[in-house]
This record gives structure tokens, C-alpha cells and sequence, in this order.
């Protein structure tokens, strides 16, 4: 049932969407106007097409994102405007859009793209004016929260690479601590653990994700059970990397769930010996340029791996272990501050995106 006061009809009816006009980077002079394209800024000329606010989504190639621009600007012919608001306010237009979500209009071509007569003929239902201010002022109370925590959380990111950058290369030492650190093999503190699984089991698989994001359980393929290769029991706690991807940050330490799991040896495993602190060895490791390094000591054809003896003789420079230990705990406590913080930015994304839900279909009104 249509809320008392909103009116129905297509979007088309409430505001219009244009294609932008073509621009080439060569026809482009050295000016300030933006051209916004479906990446955004993507370079500056002298003339304008549109007076600034307004509204812009990409509409081919990275599709989907709405942003308003509050200043004179080309919309580029990679990308869709709103020509005509028809008195409706520009902030919750905008946020109309976002709770479209208009990555789901994508024509699933080999370039995402979206036609925007698939878009103007959605029916939908507006608010009054006023209403709409209202809607869009309360929402942008939670999109200040989210941008404030996105702050917070790229400060304490940035505070956390400073110090690993100090900590781990003993540039910074942390109180009480004076020992000498030395330069020594990563075999002085790992050792590779072969135990072949008795009863190798497809459902029972572990892989390594890129980019520093862990281990977890890989999906069963369908020639798992038909599969050869040998498989090794894998232990909590221990280190783990890929050969082909160690260099993308495919490592990292096999949680506690992940027990007794197996891999082949394109993913060894190593024990940590008494001499190591695992968080200070993966912290180490962890700096992108130590692991991003990695690529030149790969060997084979075609697909170059890091084999374990050349990962074992890599060397680090490595503090006593009560100081390895005091940086681990500086670091973890970063750590988990950042995790605090992505999840308050998660709920409060989840608690912004409930609230569209109420507020732009009329279930819940605002009093104006």
C-alpha cells in the first residue's frame, strides 16, 4: 500500500538519466573542470557541460557507484547524469540510487554496462519534499559515522605499517631491550613438517589466500576423489605458504578449526621452532617489501614456485626472542584495534543500508 502522501510511478517520472557526451583524453586542454567518467576524475578540461550539484553513476566498465559532484563538470560518455531532478533534492535522489543498487541492471556483457531506459521504466514511489530532506539529513548522520570510522581506520592501518617499518628492522627499540640482533637463516627458526596423511580426505583440503587474508578450507573439486597427488597432515599453529603465490602474500599461520586438515606440497608447512615467535616471523614477513621480493628467488618453467629449501635460507634480522615477543604484542594490539574498527565500520554500513530499507520504502516515517 502506497504511503499516505507518496506518489507512484516510474523513475522516469521522478527524475531522468543521460548518457554523458564523449571527450577523448587528446581533446582534453589544460583546465578545472572535471570530466567524471565510471572510474571517477579521470582528467580536467576547460569547458563544462553541467552546473554543478549533480548527480553521476558509471555506466560502463566499473558500474554501479553514485556519487554527487558539487562543482561544474563534463559527465563523460562513460557514465550516466541526472539531467532533470523535477524538484525533487538531490540527496535523496542520490540515496534512491544507492538503494537501487544499480549493479544489478548490468546487461552482463564482457564490459559491465548499464542502459538507462532498463532503469527509468523501474516503478518506484516517492515522498514529499520535505520528507525527502528529512530521510536524506538522517542518512547522512550515518554516512558521517562511516566516513569518521573509515578515518580512524586508515590512520590506525597507517600507524600500524609505521610500525612495522620501525619495529621490525630494530630502527625503533622498544623499552628494556638493548641485545644485539643478528642476521640469520629462517631455518634457525622453522622446519618443514612431512607428515603424509593417512586417509586423505577432499573434504579436509586447506588453501592460502592472497593479500595477507589467511588460511581457510578449500571447496572440494571434482576430481578430488580421482586425485593422485600426495597429502600432508597439517597442524595448528604451523606456517604455512604457497609456492606459486608467496610473493602476493599467500601465507600466513593454520588456525586452531583448521586442525589436522591437509595440502599437497605445492603448500608446505613448517614447524616453529623453540627459538621463533610466530607473530614476529609473520609480522616480518608481512612487510611488502620482504614478501613482494620473493618472486626472484622462484625457479621452474612456466609456473615459478619458492621450493623450501630456497624459502629456509632466506635470511632475516632477528631480535632475541623476548624481544620478538614484546614487538608481537605492540603489533597485535594494532591489530586488534584495526579489527575493532572495521567492525564497527561493518555495522555501521549493515545499520545504514536497515534503515534505507525503512525509510525509502515508507515503512517507517519521519516526522517533518
Amino acid at each position: 500500500m502506497l504511503p499516505d502522501g507518496w506518489k507512484s510511478g516510474k523513475i522516469k517520472d521522478f527524475f531522468m538519466l543521460q548518457r554523458g557526451f564523449d571527450l577523448t583524453k587528446s581533446q582534453a586542454r589544460s583546465g578545472n573542470v572535471p570530466v567524471i567518467s565510471s572510474s571517477g576524475v579521470s582528467y580536467y578540461h576547460d569547458t563544462y557541460k553541467v552546473i554543478g550539484p549533480g548527480i553521476v553513476t558509471g555506466r560502463k566498465g566499473n558500474i554501479g557507484d553514485v556519487h554527487i559532484i558539487n562543482e561544474n563538470f563534463w559527465p563523460h560518455d562513460t557514465a550516466l547524469w541526472v539531467s532533470d531532478f523535477k524538484s525533487n533534492n538531490i540527496n535523496y535522489v542520490k540515496y534512491f540510487l544507492d538503494y537501487v543498487n544499480l549493479k544489478k541492471f548490468d546487461e552482463a556483457s564482457s564490459v559491465p554496462t548499464l542502459n538507462r531506459n532498463n532503469i527509468l521504466c523501474l516503478n518506484c514511489s516517492f515522498p514529499p519534499l520535505p520528507e525527502q530532506k528529512k530521510i536524506a539529513a538522517i542518512l547522512s548522520t550515518w554516512d558521517r559515522a562511516i566516513e569518521g570510522t573509515e578515518k580512524l581506520l586508515a590512520n590506525s592501518q597507517q600507524q600500524k605499517k609505521a610500525l612495522m617499518q620501525q619495529l621490525l628492522t630494530g630502527k625503533k627499540r622498544l623499552p628494556g631491550f638493548t641485545g644485539e640482533w643478528k642476521s640469520l637463516k629462517l631455518k634457525t627458526f622453522l622446519q618443514e613438517s612431512i607428515i603424509p596423511s593417512p586417509q586423505p580426505d577432499p573434504k579436509k583440503r586447506i588453501t592460502v589466500r592472497l593479500s595477507l587474508n589467511g588460511v581457510e578450507k578449500r571447496e572440494v573439486r571434482g576430481t578430488e576423489s580421482i586425485d593422485a597427488t600426495n597429502y600432508f597432515t597439517r597442524k595448528a599453529g604451523q606456517f604455512i605458504y604457497g609456492k606459486q603465490n608467496i610473493h602476493k602474500g599467500a601465507f600466513g599461520i593454520i588456525p586452531k578449526i583448521l586442525d589436522g586438515f591437509e595440502t599437497s606440497q605445492d603448500i608446505p608447512c613448517f614447524d616453529f621452532l623453540p627459538n621463533a615467535c610466530s607473530a614476529w616471523l609473520f609480522y616480518y614477513l608481512a612487510r611488502e617489501n620482504i614478501h613482494n621480493t620473493l618472486e626472484t628467488k622462484m625457479t621452474g618453467t612456466g609456473s615459478k614456485r619458492l621450493n623450501q629449501k630456497t624459502f629456509l635460507n632466506l635470511t632475516c634480522l632477528a631480535p632475541p626472542l623476548s624481544e620478538q615477543k614484546a614487538i608481537a604484542a605492540v603489533l597485535t594490539t594494532a591489530d586488534e584495534e584495526i579489527t575493532a574498527l572495521e567492525s564497527d565500520l561493518s555495522r555501521l554500513r549493515q545499520e545504514k543500508k536497515a534503515l534505507m530499507q525503512q525509510l525509502l520504502t515508507g515503512k517507517i516515517r519521519v516526522a517533518v
